[in-house]
């Protein structure tokens, strides 16, 4: 028994799964929507404006509120837009897919029968940080 074969053929089948196969299209489409790529844009320097602006030593304090609404603003644009609405939700079910794969392999690496562990009945949110020890 190869593990490293084995860890390959569950990168595979993970690449089968419709969690998968979800975030690669909602990807794509984000990729593809022009709209959205000029919205991130607009985002990405209007935040490097509004950080220059912040680093500056005297500050306007009036284009740093207007920068910073602008900031506001896009970013709602852009997570308001269908396909990164779609793109969130399609991470967020590849990401349980991953926690219900990592909380298994976990639980086996600490003796618990790999048949028989549940993977919800741990509630491991991915960070090590505020986690009492896991399960």
């Amino acid at each position: 028994m190869d593990i490293i074969k084995m860890a390959r053929d569950l990168g595979k089948a993970i690449q089968e799964s419709p969690e998968y196969k979800r975030i690669n299209a909602a990807k794509a489409a984000n990729d593809a929507d022009v709209e959205l790529q000029n919205l991130i844009e607009v985002f990405n320097m209007t935040r490097v404006k509004l950080s220059t602006a912040m680093q500056a030593e005297e500050k306007d304090e009036q284009l740093l509120a207007k920068l910073d609404k602008e900031l506001k603003e896009t970013y709602t644009t852009v997570m308001g837009n269908k396909n990164m609405l779609e793109f969130n939700d399609a991470k967020q079910d590849i990401d349980k897919l991953m926690n219900q794969i990592n909380t298994i392999l976990v639980a086996a690496v600490n003796g618990e029968d790999p048949e028989t562990c549940e993977a919800e009945s741990h509630s491991c949110g991915g960070s090590c940080s505020s986690c009492s020890g896991c399960h």
